[in-house]
C-alpha cells in the first residue's frame, strides 16, 4: 500500500456486505490522494483494506494480525489486573450474599451512586492502554497508567462527568419496574486490559440489579490495531481459565520470568472466569458485532445506514460507546466549537433520537465538545496544550478525559 501512487484502491470483494459501501465513498470522493482524502475514511480504508488482504487469502482468512500485541498488553498490566481482580470478586460476594444494610436510604444512595461512578471511571482509564498510540511504552510504563493511585490522580483530569445523570437513569429504571427487562450496551473499543475493565463494569451492573442484560458491541474485523473482535472475548476468558500459565512467560522485551501467582491471585483470577462464563451462558452478557462499527462513516449515518441496529439501540436502557474513535464518529468527526453541546454534536444520536447515549472518552484526537466557555482556552494556554500553534494539543495525549451523556428518551 506504501508504494500505491494513489491513496486508497477499490477494494476486492471479499464476501463482506460493506465492500460496495467503501467503494461507493471512495468513487464520489474521484481517486484521492493521501493529501486530499477526509481523514476519518483514510483511518477506516487503512483497516479495511488490510482485513481484506487476509479474508481474500487461502490459509489466512481468519487470522487477526494484531491478536498477539493485543494478549501481550493484557500481560503487562499484571499489577491492575490483580488489584482490580480481588476487588471485583470482594463486590460480587457481597452483592449476591445480600449483606445486610445498617445505612439509611439516603447513605445507600450515596454509597451506591458512588460505586457506579468509581467503577465507570475504571472503564474510562482503561483506555490508557491504547495501542494504536502508545506503542512505545514500556512494561513499567503501561503498568504506571493503572490501578488505584493512578485513577485518583487522574480524577481532575475529567473535563465533563455525566456521570451522576447516567446513574440517576439507570436508578430510576431500576425502581420504576425492579423486575422487568432493563438493557445496557456497550459498544466497546480495545481488547487487553480495557476488555477486562469492561467486564468488570457489565458484572457489576448485572450483580448491582442496575441492568438485567449487558449487550457488547464488538467489532467484526481486525480494527485500529487493539479494538475488540468476537475472538478477544474467548481469548481473555481462556487466560482467565489458566492464568498461572498466563503470567509464567517473561513479557515482551524481557528475559526475567516474573514470581507465579499465589493461591489467592490464581482463586481471585478463577472466580472472573467463572463469574463471567456463566453469565454469557446465561444470556445475560452478549456479544453482537455488526459492520456498521466498521463503516467508513460517522455515527450520523446510523439511521440510514443501519436501520435495524438504530431501532436495537433504542430498546436500550442506556448506551455507552468506549473510547476516542466512538467518540470522534459519534459527533461526526467535526471541527466543532469546543462549547457546543453533546448533544447538538452527536445529531441523530442526540435530543429525541430515543437513545440514551453516554460517552467515555479520553481525548486523544482534536474533536472534542461540551466544555465550559473557557476551559479549551485555558488548557491550551498550559504548557504543551498548543497554544503557541494555534493548535489543541492538549486533547492528543490521552491525559484528560469527557464522560458525556445525553437522554434521547426525554
Amino acid at each position: 500500500m506504501r508504494m500505491e501512487p494513489d491513496c486508497c484502491r477499490p477494494l476486492l470483494d471479499d464476501g463482506r456486505q460493506d465492500v460496495a459501501d467503501y467503494n461507493r465513498e471512495l468513487n464520489a470522493l474521484a481517486s484521492p490522494t493521501w493529501f486530499d482524502v477526509p481523514w476519518l475514511y483514510a483511518e477506516c480504508y487503512l483497516y479495511r483494506r488490510i482485513s481484506s488482504f487476509f479474508s481474500l487469502s487461502t490459509h489466512w482468512k481468519s487470522y487477526d494480525v494484531f491478536a498477539r500485541q493485543k494478549l501481550s498488553t493484557f500481560v503487562s498490566s499484571r499489577p491492575a489486573v490483580l488489584e482490580l481482580a480481588a476487588k471485583y470478586k470482594q463486590l460480587i460476594n457481597q452483592l449476591k450474599d445480600n449483606v445486610p444494610n445498617t445505612k439509611t436510604p439516603e447513605e445507600t444512595e450515596a454509597a451506591e451512586k458512588l460505586l457506579f461512578s468509581e467503577m465507570c471511571k475504571i472503564c474510562l482509564w482503561g483506555n490508557a492502554t491504547d495501542l494504536s498510540l502508545l506503542t512505545a511504552l514500556s512494561y513499567e510504563d503501561i503498568q504506571k497508567l493503572q490501578g488505584a493511585e493512578a485513577r485518583k490522580t487522574q480524577e481532575k483530569n475529567i473535563l465533563v462527568n455525566d456521570l451522576p445523570a447516567a446513574y440517576r437513569t439507570l436508578k430510576t429504571a431500576q425502581n420504576t419496574d425492579p423486575k422487568g427487562e432493563r438493557r445496557v450496551d456497550i459498544v466497546l473499543d480495545n481488547a487487553g486490559f480495557e476488555l477486562f475493565v469492561d467486564l468488570i463494569l457489565a458484572g457489576y451492573l448485572l450483580e448491582a440489579g442496575l441492568a438485567t442484560q449487558i449487550i457488547l458491541h464488538p467489532k467484526s474485523i481486525p480494527w485500529f490495531v487493539s479494538d475488540v473482535v468476537p475472538a478477544d472475548f474467548a481469548a481473555l476468558l481462556n487466560a482467565l481459565a489458566n492464568p498461572q500459565a498466563l503470567y509464567a512467560a517473561p513479557p515482551e522485551g524481557s528475559n526475567e520470568a516474573p514470581a507465579p501467582l499465589s493461591d489467592q491471585e490464581v482463586s481471585d483470577l478463577s472466580f472472573l472466569f467463572e463469574h463471567w462464563s456463566s453469565l454469557h451462558q446465561e444470556g445475560r452478557l452478549i456479544l453482537r458485532p455488526n459492520l456498521f462499527w466498521t463503516a467508513p462513516g460517522s455515527y450520523w449515518r446510523l439511521p440510514s445506514s443501519a436501520p435495524d441496529l438504530y431501532k436495537d439501540l433504542q430498546r436500550s436502557e442506556l448506551v455507552i460507546f468506549k473510547g476516542d474513535l466512538n467518540y470522534r464518529k459519534l459527533a461526526g468527526d467535526a471541527m466543532w466549537a469546543p462549547t457546543v453541546p453533546f448533544g447538538n454534536a452527536i445529531g441523530p444520536m442526540g435530543p429525541k433520537s430515543g437513545i440514551r447515549t453516554l460517552a467515555l472518552r479520553t481525548c486523544k484526537a482534536d474533536t472534542v465538545v461540551g466544555l465550559p466557555t473557557g476551559e479549551d482556552e485555558r488548557l491550551k494556554g498550559m504548557d504543551g496544550g498548543g497554544g503557541d500553534m494555534g493548535a489543541r494539543k492538549w486533547a492528543w495525549s490521552g491525559k484528560w478525559a469527557v464522560v458525556q451523556f445525553c437522554d434521547g428518551k426525554a
